[in-house]
């Protein structure tokens, strides 16, 4: 089995994100305490790893199905696990959403800041490991070769349709009727 490009990418995407998020929930958890007090620093910690699960998602999902490529059934495969994935997360997301709301404890103004720093953190993650990646225009595509060509040009060429050779004639080489 071989590696797709997208491997890679996805990998690096994943280990800069963790980084981030790292970084993120320090600050967060600095910031959020110094605007809001306690409530301030556990909701920006709950929005920064909320953010980190739910967008790491993604990309794990897409890690886990590239594990089928090369099988028969693996575009099914692949569609199926990442769109699962997403209908999975959603309601998740919905979930602790509600779950969420009108707890005391938890700042909305503080939450909503870090969860939409924690977004666009990703978004400048997925765009600069993009960006710096290598990844050829066409990828994963194997190429005829040679020595495919010339036993390709050995084989005698199947009869045509319509051809005497074949048996069958073609519509169009009958009479034309009344």
């Amino acid at each position: 089995m071989t590696s797709l490009s997208s491997t890679p990418v996805l990998r690096t995407t994943l280990l800069w994100s963790a980084a981030a998020t790292a970084a993120l929930a320090v600050a967060g958890a600095i910031i959020g305490f110094a605007v809001a007090g306690a409530s301030g620093l556990w909701s920006a910690i709950i929005a920064i790893v909320l953010a980190a699960v739910f967008l790491g998602f993604t990309a794990g999902t897409i890690l886990i199905a590239n594990r089928w490529y090369g099988d028969a059934l693996y575009v099914p495969i692949f569609f199926g696990a990442v769109m699962g994935g997403w209908l999975l997360k959603f309601v998740v997301f919905l979930v602790v959403l509600f779950l969420l709301r009108g707890q005391s404890w938890l700042n909305p103004g503080v939450f909503f800041v870090a969860l939409v720093v924690s977004v666009v953190a990703s978004l400048v993650i997925d765009a600069v490991v993009m960006t710096r990646m290598r990844i050829p225009a066409v990828s994963d595509v194997t190429l005829p070769t040679l020595a495919d060509i010339a036993d390709e040009a050995r084989q005698p060429a199947p009869p045509e349709e319509g051809d005497a050779a074949s048996g069958t004639s073609n519509a169009d080489d009958n009479a034309p009727r009344g």
